[in-house]
């Protein structure tokens, strides 16, 4: 029995910031101190909070210690773990009151979250099988095969409410139903999930995956149950090390303990899981491609009808999912429909998770009920803009979704919603810009990505995302005209209506977003050949100010084209045609006296 569990994130942004080193030192100076049988540590998945890490929080006190360094680690082992003195410096600042240490729970960050799909991460030791069962792990894959027939679990699946996390929100008890009933030969089925994550920005799956793994686990055999398959694969990219280990970890104790394998809870059901690792290709996040490339041929889509559930994995009917999907399944089993679709609203059930990236304060992993708006989560949950700036937009959906600006703060986030203001959920990526971004060039950002990972298969993406990208350059060159605005919105519908899969269809959707809400943005690339945010290179010139220029020559002498001038302590003067606007001068003067326009 321990006094005390020192809790240590053990995911990616927590373990690149010297995590596994903070864990390799607590235990060193732990023993030093003679603490081994009175204090455990744990290493836990992701905490949400990516912005403060590396994190590690202390039980029974419940102390959030943020931006810890190894060399902290002997004054919280000597004071806190052995003495009982908190270390107040390195607490959270948020969770130190005039009352006392407030629980991370009722921080802002945390208090308007709901978490179901991440009710573990940051809770148990994903490597640990037990600390899963601790929390009533794999009880809901008991329920469902002692207790149910495969009509009922399907049954309360569709009573939820529960929609697909993964981008379009397509029912997942319909998609296990059809699996079910389309194809009764007998013949072998296949249960599959997408944790091939690749929307830049995006890290929700990957979370989950490092920090609750058994999960999914537990939750693809429910869904082998419930449409009669034996086998799951579940494919995770290769550039997810921490995942890949800790899921292949999770399936080996898995099969130790009889929750895999074969007459799983002396039930006759068998079923099993391998893992496929993907090769960094964005088009295999397509439900076809992905199966394609399961079966060891290139990630292409295939064309649809026939869907999946009637020929997917090696042409037999087969249900697809991603993580976060999934990880809803156990709790809507154990809780009922009901608890899961008293969540969120009337057509968006249950909770959403987020990423939330850019510029933001509170950079992390969020999970909100459905209906959250997006005001609370910039600026409630994520802390708003940093350095006081002005939000401009949310990139939601990634490469396939479209920006929210600040006229719809207060939109209520769903898939309905989104998708009438020209966005989309996508698997969860929310990217905020402040005025300091040129929504040209983030949609020329997103379409560069789709150009790049298209699989070429079919015309209209493969050489029309070409032309859009082509057209974009133009303008933030300063090369275009207004009737290239009118031939790009005419290309990007005709791209969405002729292209085979959903990567194709939806790639034109940041440039048709940033069109209908800052099209002001495309005329002023256009017409005044100027960059209102001053991102866009070519249209850039950088100038100094007589009034505020001292003659210290630093400028000049950094600027790597001679393109400065002026004698000492006299103004000086940059050529334009010479300035290749690298911004060296802008870096360098000490006195404000060079800007950019």
């Amino acid at each position: 029995m321990y006094r005390s569990h020192v809790l240590v994130c053990g995911g990616t942004g927590c373990t690149s910031s010297g995590s596994a080193k903070i864990i390799e030192t607590l235990h060193e100076e732990i023993k030093k101190n003679g603490l081994e049988s009175e204090v455990n540590v744990v290493k836990t998945g992701c905490f949400g909070l990516c912005a403060l890490g590396p994190i590690m929080i202390i039980y029974p006190e419940g102390c959030f210690y943020s931006m810890v360094k190894v060399e902290d680690i002997p004054e919280i082992v000597s004071e806190h773990l052995l003495k009982g003195r908190i270390v107040e410096r390195l607490l959270y600042t948020e969770t130190v009151t005039a009352d006392g240490i407030k629980a991370l729970n009722d921080t802002n960050f945390y208090k308007k979250q709901m978490r179901v799909a991440l009710r573990n991460c940051g809770v148990i030791n994903p490597e640990n099988i037990d600390e899963y069962i601790g929390v009533d792990g794999y009880q809901a894959l008991g329920k469902v095969l002692t207790e149910m027939t495969p009509e009922q679990v399907i049954q309360t699946i569709l009573d939820s409410g529960l929609r697909g996390r993964g981008g379009a929100g397509f029912p997942t008890g319909k998609k296990w139903q059809l699996a079910r009933t389309i194809v009764q030969d007998g013949g072998q089925k296949y249960v599959c999930c997408n944790a091939d994550e690749g929307d830049p920005g995006a890290f929700m799956d990957r979370s989950v995956l490092e920090g609750d793994p058994h999960a999914l686990i537990e939750a693809m055999a429910i869904a082998g149950y419930a449409i009669g398959a034996t086998q799951g694969y579940v494919y995770v990219r290769a550039e997810y090390p921490i995942a890949v280990k800790r899921l292949q970890i999770a399936i080996d104790q898995a099969r130790e303990y009889g929750l895999l394998g074969k007459n799983i809870f002396d039930s006759g059901f068998d079923f099993d899981l391998g893992i496929r690792l993907g090769a960094g290709a964005f088009v295999c996040g397509e439900e076809t491609a992905l199966m394609t490339s399961i079966e060891g041929k290139r990630g292409e889509p295939r064309c649809r009808p026939p869907f999946p559930a009637e020929k997917g994995l090696y042409q037999r009917p087969t249900v697809l999912n991603n993580v976060e999907t999934y990880a809803n399944i156990p709790q809507i089993i154990l809780k009922g429909a009901d608890w899961f679709a008293s969540m969120g609203t009337e057509k968006s059930k249950g909770t959403k998770v987020f990423a939330l990236g850019g510029k933001i304060n509170n950079t992390g992993l969020v999970e909100v009920p459905m209906g959250t708006t997006l005001r609370e989560i910039v600026y409630e949950i994520g802390g708003g803009i940093p350095n006081g700036k002005k939000f401009k937009a949310a990139q939601t959906g990634g490469p396939s979704g479209g920006c929210i600006p600040a006229e719809h703060l207060d939109i209520k986030i769903d898939y309905d919603n989104l998708l009438a203001i020209g966005s989309m959920m996508g698997s969860g990526g929310l990217i905020v810009m402040d005025e300091d971004n040129c929504m040209v060039d983030i949609a020329k950002f997103f379409l560069e990505f789709t150009v790049d990972e298209s699989c070429g298969k079919c015309t209209p993406c493969r050489v029309g995302t070409k032309r859009l990208l082509e057209m974009l350059d133009k303008i933030t060159e300063g090369k275009a005209t207004l009737e290239d605005l009118d031939k790009l919105e005419e290309l990007c519908y005709y791209i969405k209506q002729n292209s085979l899969c959903g990567l194709g269809q939806t790639a034109p959707n940041p440039v048709l977003a940033t069109l209908k809400f800052f099209r002001d943005e495309y005329v002023a690339h256009v017409v005044d050949k100027k960059c209102p945010a001053g991102v866009c290179k070519s249209l850039l010139s950088y100038t100094i100010d007589p009034d505020k220029c001292k003659g210290c020559t630093l400028c000049s002498r950094v600027c790597p084209n001679g393109a400065i001038s002026g004698a000492v302590k006299t103004p000086h003067a940059i050529d334009q045609t010479k300035c290749v606007k690298c911004g060296a001068c802008m870096e360098k003067c000490k006195f404000g006296a060079i800007s950019k326009k």
